[in-house]
């Protein structure tokens, strides 16, 4: 079996969920904070909402470099249902990145960097997994405590949700 075959599954699972927790903020609370030094919901959102873009990047570079804190822009001041139509996007752009993706281009070595420092070099595969869908998936993490701190439901994810009863 193909490892795309593997991963597209996956792949759509994971958006699939993480839209479902985007669908609960409340445009009311996209500036709101657990701490001082916490990102705002919207921000954190942003965030999430980015991350598959960077499918593109894995799959067509064999180097990519961070950018530096002061060079990051993300658009501010979005409401949910923007959050959610720049996510869907994405994630749409992300598949067709990866659908029909071979064995051969998946074991590619790929280099993420910062600035000259070489801060990891793995196959394509691995950098998917590693770098989108486990990072996607630790955000979408703290955007479930963030959503359970203002007191707002969290969908089932994996199994039942407490919040839900499902």
């Amino acid at each position: 079996m193909p490892f795309i075959d593997v991963l597209l599954p996956e792949y759509d699972r994971e958006t699939g969920s993480t839209r479902h927790v985007l669908e609960q903020i409340p445009n009311a609370a996209l500036g709101w904070r657990p701490h001082s030094r916490s990102t705002e919901m919207g921000d954190l959102g942003n965030h999430i909402v980015d991350i598959p873009r960077w499918i593109a990047v894995v799959m067509t570079c064999q180097s990519f470099n961070l950018p530096s804190e002061a060079d990051k822009t993300r658009p501010r001041g979005m409401s949910t249902e923007q959050l959610l139509s720049r996510f869907d996007a994405n994630v749409r752009e992300a598949r067709s990145q990866l659908v029909g993706a071979d064995d051969g281009t998946l074991c590619e070595p790929s280099t993420l960097t910062r600035g000259n420092n070489d801060l990891f070099t793995m196959p394509k595969i691995v950098m998917l997994r590693h770098l989108v869908l486990n990072h996607l998936v630790h955000h979408r993490g703290q955007l479930t405590i963030y959503l359970q701190m203002q007191d707002i439901q969290v969908p089932s994810l994996y199994g039942t949700s407490e919040d839900r009863g499902t």
